[in-house]
């Protein structure tokens, strides 16, 4: 049985909270009216990416979950009756500021949050915001049970696994991912999708200017690592990315049930703790009294 996915695309405006808001809840209602059951908004939408004036930006706009912007996408996802993947905001929480993504049932209760685990200390994300420590997991209706991973998080094969290890088939990745590092997105994820048979529903910014600028591409990967339906890029020649909304239908349980036949031997067997004790030989019987 198909479920339609949604995948929202734009280029946040940095320290534009409100207009940010109102973009992010109507590309929620505009999927939702194509008949999407599920909506993934990027990663840090509130304040934008612009590594340059992101502490600023995150703080002026950090807010509790339970604060305003969280009573807005409570309502969206109630309104739209959707499985709101609600990309990830600044959240306030204990004297601590954390790049945190919230899911919400078409019921509009808050299913889920999971806290940025690794920060992208290449843009400075480690002196914003503090880490998380959970690999979180949820059960999504018609998705089954959901993996939750904010952008540096999934460029980690051992991060990808922990979310396989826990029985998630499906990885919800929000992201601002830039230009500079394509090649990452090119290749780390397809791959991840492959090994451990995953479905990846990745939802990226696309815009801005010069060497931090935000790729785009957001895009739907089989368990393949085949890509089903993409966004567009931002465009080489300098012209700013336009927003876009991309659908897409997916048998979840097919592809998942394919893979299984064909590809799981990528994972059946594999003896991930072997390779964390040194002098292990990978594959090898233990002996007695070994673990």
């Amino acid at each position: 049985m198909s479920v339609r996915v949604g995948i929202a695309q734009w280029h946040a405006e940095p320290g534009a909270a409100a207009a940010n808001l109102d973009a992010a809840l109507a590309g929620t209602a505009a999927l939702a009216d194509r008949g999407c059951e599920v909506v993934v908004l990027p990663e840090l939408w509130p304040c934008g990416y612009d590594p340059g004036r992101l502490a600023a930006d995150a703080v002026g706009c950090a807010e509790p979950l339970d604060g305003p912007r969280g009573r807005a996408l409570a309502a969206a996802a109630r309104s739209a009756g959707v499985w709101l993947f609600a990309g990830s905001v600044p959240e306030q929480a204990g004297g601590r500021l954390h790049n945190t993504a919230p899911v919400y049932g078409p019921d509009g209760e808050l299913r889920a949050t999971h806290r940025k685990m690794h920060l992208y200390t290449a843009l400075g994300e480690d002196r914003v915001f503090d880490p998380g420590h959970e690999v979180t997991v949820v059960e999504a209706g018609p998705l089954g049970l959901v993996g939750l991973s904010i952008c540096f998080d999934g460029d980690h094969s051992g991060y990808s696994r922990a979310l396989r290890d826990r029985g998630a088939r499906v990885v919800v990745s929000v992201s601002a991912y830039e230009v500079a590092a394509a090649r990452w997105w090119d290749l780390l994820h397809p791959a991840q999708a492959l090994a451990h048979g995953q479905w990846w529903l990745m939802a990226n910014q696309c815009g801005g200017t010069g060497r931090n600028a935000l790729l785009g591409g957001s895009r739907v990967l089989h368990p393949d690592g085949s890509v089903v339906a993409e966004a567009p890029r931002l465009p080489l020649d300098g012209t700013p990315g336009e927003p876009a909304l991309l659908s897409a239908d997916i048998d979840v349980a097919a592809a998942l049930a394919e893979w299984d036949e064909t590809s799981s031997l990528l994972w059946t067997g594999a003896r991930h703790d072997d390779y964390a004790r040194p002098g292990a030989r990978p594959g090898a019987r233990a002996q007695p009294g070994h673990t």
